[in-house]
């Protein structure tokens, strides 16, 4: 494997996107011991992105283990009313002022997390309606399709995905 980085002396290798690939794995693995959802679904992808987005934009580049003040921060920074997505579009399009991996355009791994952001910004889940108010709606005597349909809205997927690495997160 050619080395993460390059300082131009050894004449035009492949750069590694090795910060992001990192988060990634943390993100994956914190899904998966806490076996909230089967991995083969947009759901869990969901989660993993958003969480590999998180891990990525606030690593300040200590090491590789997650100690108890790294998953306190995660857990704030995913928190539920929490300003993520504002906080995610800042610190990608403003690159220089992020810690840690995220610096300049051609970065490999500022690519690939832009590129999940993009996924999780212009993807759509059908998902239970979070936000709606009231008890829930009465099941028509027809079999209730109606009502559950009713329950469920098409929201972006990072807003399904940010509480889900939030309990991954939570349960570790």
């Amino acid at each position: 494997m050619r080395p993460e980085r390059q300082d131009g002396t050894s004449g035009g290798g492949l750069l590694v996107p090795m910060a992001w690939m990192y988060a990634e794995y943390v993100a994956d693995e914190l899904l998966r011991t806490g076996d909230l959802m089967e991995p083969s679904t947009l759901e869990y992808r969901a989660g993993r992105d958003a969480l590999a987005l998180t891990i990525f934009l606030s690593d300040d580049g200590a090491d590789a283990a997650l100690p108890a003040a790294r998953l306190d921060e995660l857990r704030l920074l995913t928190a539920y009313g929490a300003a993520w997505a504002g906080w995610v579009r800042d610190r990608l399009h403003a690159p220089d002022a992020a810690p840690g991996p995220v610096s300049g355009a051609a970065d490999p791994d500022l690519v690939l997390a832009r590129a999940a952001w993009r996924w999780l910004e212009e993807t759509e889940l059908l998902a239970a309606d979070l936000d709606a108010l009231g008890p829930p709606p009465r099941e028509p005597a027809d079999g209730g399709a109606d009502a559950q349909e009713a329950a469920q809205v098409w929201t972006p997927a990072w807003q399904l995905g940010l509480p889900l690495g939030h309990l991954a997160v939570h349960l570790h």
